[in-house]
């Protein structure tokens, strides 16, 4: 029977990293430095929570770097076996990153505003993303939205793209435990990736937690 994987992001520290564990996460996100949003960590953290984290838990490190020699770095520094693009990259990016880094995961952020993040989802499979997360934010302000807006976002779109692609896909943005079961009715991704539902004052929330999985295992 086929199981929603869930990934829990904006992890802050151990004791975070261990709670999520402990209630069935498969993947930990880590947010590296960021234009906007929540949830960011220093490097020398992440790469520390990232050597507590036993398999098969995924640890997916979220990086606005666009170029590959930065994303690399960026990765060397906190080596956690999953990258979680947030901006767009060149269309190589995902071939170079590969060959540099053979053994760890890309995975590609599209902000879904409109029929037009179809194509460029699309466009990433074909490119070499090995997986797609479906958020809310908006890459075109001044100020990129790169992510953690708690906004929900068009799941029609969201749904166009998960049966056209050949790759898995995330869900994120706005979820909590009233939203998550018409989300997963509606979307059928693959996985959800949540991080404002189930934190109180920016700390994760046992009982939120505890609701939102329910909802979505039980």
């Amino acid at each position: 029977m086929f199981r929603t994987r869930v990934k829990i992001c904006c992890i802050s520290s151990l004791d975070e990293a261990q709670l999520a564990i402990r209630f069935g996460a498969d993947a930990l996100g880590l947010v590296g430095k960021m234009p906007s949003g929540p949830g960011v960590v220093q490097d020398e953290l992440a790469a520390e929570i990232v050597r507590t984290v036993p398999p098969p838990v995924a640890t997916f490190m979220l990086t606005s770097e666009t170029t590959v020699d930065d994303i690399v770095a960026h990765q060397q520094r906190v080596l956690a076996n999953t990258i979680q693009l947030v901006d767009a990259v060149s269309a190589n990016t995902y071939a170079q990153l590969h060959a540099a880094l053979p053994s760890v995961k890309v995975v590609q952020v599209i902000h879904v505003i409109d029929e037009y993040n179809l194509e460029e989802a699309l466009q990433a499979v074909e490119n070499g993303a090995d997986a797609l997360l479906l958020d809310s934010g908006n890459p075109n302000l001044a100020i990129k939205e790169l992510g953690g807006t708690g906004r929900v976002h068009n799941w029609l779109v969201s749904r166009k793209i998960v049966e056209q692609s050949r790759v898995p896909v995330f869900l994120a943005g706005g979820l909590h435990a009233d939203n998550v079961r018409q989300a997963l009715e509606t979307v059928q991704p693959f996985g959800l990736d949540i991080c404002s539902g189930v934190r109180t004052n920016g700390q994760l929330n046992e009982q939120k937690l505890d609701t939102f999985l329910r909802q979505v295992w039980w």
